[in-house]
Parts: C-alpha cells; structure tokens; sequence
C-alpha cells in the first residue's frame, strides 16, 4: 500500500494535484451525472419562436397520426388516379369503340361516359394502394422506431406482395421486390 503523500510546510510549494479519474469525468459527460441542456435556437443564432399552444399540438398529434396519413393518401390517389385515368382514356383510340360494329364512329356522350368510368376505376386502385402503403409505412415506422428508408422499401414489400399475392406466390414476389425497389427510388429521390 503506497504511503500518501507528506503535507507540505507552510510557504513551501504546493502538492500535485490527484491524477484525473477518467471514469468520473466520463460519468459527468455522458453518464448518470450528466446534466441536458435546453436547446434554445435562439441562444444558437437561429430565428426564435413562441412556444406552440395546446391546440397547435392537438392538430400537430392529429396530422402525424396513421389514420390521417393513410386517409390523406387514399384522397391523393384517388385525385391522381382519376387524372391518369381520364388522360389514358383521352389518347386510347378503342374508347366508345364497339366491337358489334368497328365502322361506327362513337358519339361524344359514350365516349365521356367511357372516360369516366376509366377515371372512376383508376382512382379506386390508385386509392387502395396508396392507403396500403401510407398505412403499412407507418405501422413499420411505429413499430421499428425510426424514420429512413428502410420503412418505405419495407412497406414497398408489404403492399406490392399482397397484392400481387392475389395471382399466385410469383407474381407477390415479384411484386414485394418492384414495390420495393420502386420506394426505395423515390425515397432516395426526395430524400
């Protein structure tokens, strides 16, 4: 056992001080004693900002909750796929086509109604698989805990094999990897 150092006479020099303990320098810096700070942008540099009220927060709550992303994205799909649809029956030159006779020429009104029951069929798929997706991204996203890519290629996965699923094993597989690949693209795109 080490003998501790003798005590210096008064006026004498001073002892060294103790060999720093790194453990407890780590437990102030990252361990059980360390003490957050409040992160204020303003403080920063940044442009300060009035705390948000308890409605602001509600509605905050609201708009990040699955339900509202899954319905918002039905109503996208819904939007775009009745565009895409009237716009692929606007250049298919077989709308109001009648096969009893291909020599008649299609009034205006049957090719409306052919236009619209394309758009009204294209915005109900869009619709689907828009609410799948968003609805599958987010229970992935709740349940790993974070938000990156691998949520979206995950619910890629989950959404183009159950419905591929419907025609057989190959065609969910194939449609669990061209979903994924496909979330995986625009994903890296818009992020």
């Amino acid at each position: 056992m080490a003998a501790a150092p003798p005590s210096s006479a008064p006026g004498g020099p001073e002892p060294p001080p103790p060999p720093l303990q790194y453990s407890l320098l780590l437990q102030h810096l990252v361990g059980e004693q360390r003490r957050p700070r409040a992160w204020d942008p303003a403080a920063l540099g940044g442009i300060p900002s009035p705390p948000k009220s308890e409605e602001q927060k509600m509605v905050e709550r609201a708009m990040e909750s699955c339900a509202f992303k899954a319905a918002l994205a039905c109503v996208g799909g819904f939007v775009l796929g009745g565009a895409f649809g009237v716009f692929t029956a606007g250049i298919d030159t077989n709308v109001g086509f009648d096969p009893k006779d291909p020599y008649r020429t299609p009034t205006a009104k049957e090719v409306l109604k052919d236009m619209g029951q394309r758009g009204i069929s294209y915005a109900k798929n869009f619709a689907i698989v828009g609410a799948m997706f968003s609805c599958t991204e987010c229970v992935v996203e709740s349940y790993r805990g974070k938000s990156d890519w691998k949520n979206s290629v995950i619910s890629g996965c989950i959404t183009g094999g159950a419905i591929g699923f419907r025609a057989g094993l190959k065609a969910g597989v194939i449609g669990c990897g061209g979903f994924a690949a496909f979330s995986a693209a625009i994903d890296y795109y818009l992020r």
